[in-house]
């Protein structure tokens, strides 16, 4: 998980402040040495991390901070700022949409970084927004190439405009005319990469630059490369004048150096991150978020966003009047469950939740993963009528559900234990009374008004407590 020693540290850092009560200037200054020292283990950039902490320092010792109540929480919210400041605003991390049809998108980069993955995730990201996007292969040189983003548009459901190994230039030239022809509103290109940056790399980037005046001009670095995805983000800057980044496998950068410092040296804004292997894992990079990530503040509208996506509110309406009717069954379990899982891992829907465990051992992990299977195996085992009527499971059935599951009998029991309080919650969340309408109260601060679908039996816990 990225920032996952980050994360630690500062938490370590706060929670000496935290114990002290009243501050003076040494307990400021002492802290902030510790914070510095985190943020270069985390392997940001040395010059970053020590702007960073002359700032919090300027701004935490003075007599605001010092003489509040709560000094300790006044430190944590400069920090929570200066975070922000440090990965961007809101505004530099959207893309600029040409007026005119089509708008082009260069994708530069490295080769190995990720660059034709990502055209494909981004293509994706905008066909969900309702936009007709077009992948263009000007990677000519690297074998296979134009048949991996074949591959990437295919898994996408999207065009793939190729002229074998042609002069990219006039390859992409032709692929914004076919664009107009076509009505696709965003044109992609996949460009070359290297080893290293060489000139004839940046001269033929800088050409189809020139010819094609896109409006979008974005590099691919791995995060998993630290100083070296920085160093390479200030080149293409320099050489090129990029727009802003993508950061890939953010998700396996346990440091998160190069995510808070690329936006820092290069002044260019981090657009979306990579945070997974499929297509769809792909998020706008959101400075505020990332930074209630790293103080483990949780990161729920990422998590509600995420729930909309699966959100289908002919079923959300059923769901509600089968709470209401109390008539919720193990069918119904199973499907939100399935919902859930479409959101992502067990450890990335966790790492959003405030106050969550930050670090999660590939067996927990794992373990977590295991509970989810079982739990599907179980009902998947049940009949239709076991489903929809657990009192009926006897001690035969138990063992023939455990049977078919691969599991034990006491995992069976555990399920419709679980379940049964469940049920229980929900009667009285259906009821009429004081506490039925508090809970209903209640369920409907969290939902916002009809925001988030009702997730059934909630997140899956680490300790378990839910079925799933």
């Amino acid at each position: 998980m990225a920032f996952e020693g980050l994360s630690e540290k500062l938490s370590a850092v706060f929670k000496k402040l935290k114990n002290k009560g009243k501050l003076s200037e040494a307990d400021v200054k002492a802290a902030m040495r510790e914070v510095r020292l985190a943020l270069l283990e985390a392997d940001v950039n040395y010059k970053v991390a020590k702007d960073f902490v002359a700032k919090v320092t300027e701004r935490a010792v003075g007599a605001e901070v010092l003489e509040s109540l709560t000094p300790a929480q006044h430190v944590i919210k400069i920090v929570h700022e200066e975070l922000i400041s440090l990965m961007g605003d809101q505004n530099g991390a959207r893309i600029n949409f040409s007026s005119r049809i089509p708008t082009v998108i260069m994708m530069v980069g490295l080769q190995g970084s990720g660059k034709t993955t990502h055209s494909g995730k981004l293509a994706v990201y905008f066909k969900k927004g309702g936009r007709r996007p077009l992948l263009v292969a000007c990677d000519v040189y690297r074998p296979a190439a134009i048949e991996q983003l074949q591959v990437v548009g295919r898994q996408a459901d999207v065009p793939v405009f190729e002229m074998g190994q042609g002069d990219p230039i006039e390859i992409a030239k032709k692929a914004v005319a076919h664009a107009k022809d076509y009505g696709n509103d965003v044109v992609i290109l996949d460009t070359a990469g290297r080893l290293h940056i060489d000139e004839k790399l940046m001269d033929e980037l800088l050409r189809l630059k020139q010819e094609l005046h896109p409006e979008e001009i974005l590099l691919v670095v791995d995060a998993m490369t630290g100083q070296d995805a920085v160093n390479v983000a200030s080149t293409f800057d320099e050489k090129l004048g990029i727009t802003g980044t993508i950061l890939t496998k953010l998700d396996g950068d346990t440091r998160g150096g190069a995510a808070l410092s690329v936006r820092a040296v290069t002044g260019r804004p981090i657009k979306f991150t990579g945070t997974g292997e499929k297509l769809t894992d792909l998020e706008p990079f959101h400075p505020d978020r990332m930074a209630s990530r790293i103080l483990g503040m949780g990161d729920v509208l990422t998590l509600i966003e995420k729930a909309e996506e699966q959100y289908d509110a002919k079923q959300a309406e059923q769901l509600a009047k089968k709470l209401g009717e109390n008539s919720f069954g193990l069918d119904d379990l199973l499907e939100q469950m399935k919902q859930v899982r479409k959101m992502g891992s067990f450890e990335q829907l966790l790492s959003m939740f405030p106050g969550a465990k930050k670090k999660m051992t590939d067996e927990e992990a794992a373990e977590g993963e295991k509970q989810i299977v079982r739990t599907e195996a179980i009902i998947n085992s049940m009949t239709y009528r076991e489903r929809r009527k657990p009192s009926v499971i006897n001690a035969s059935r138990k063992k023939r559900i455990a049977a078919g599951s691969g599991t034990k009998v006491e995992d069976v029991n555990r399920l419709l234990r679980q379940f049964e309080q469940m049920q229980k919650m929900m009667k009285q969340l259906s009821g009429s009374g004081k506490q039925g309408r508090k809970m209903r109260q209640m369920l409907s601060q969290m939902q916002g008004g009809g925001g988030m679908p009702p997730m059934g039996g909630g997140m899956p816990p680490v300790g378990g407590g839910m079925p799933f």
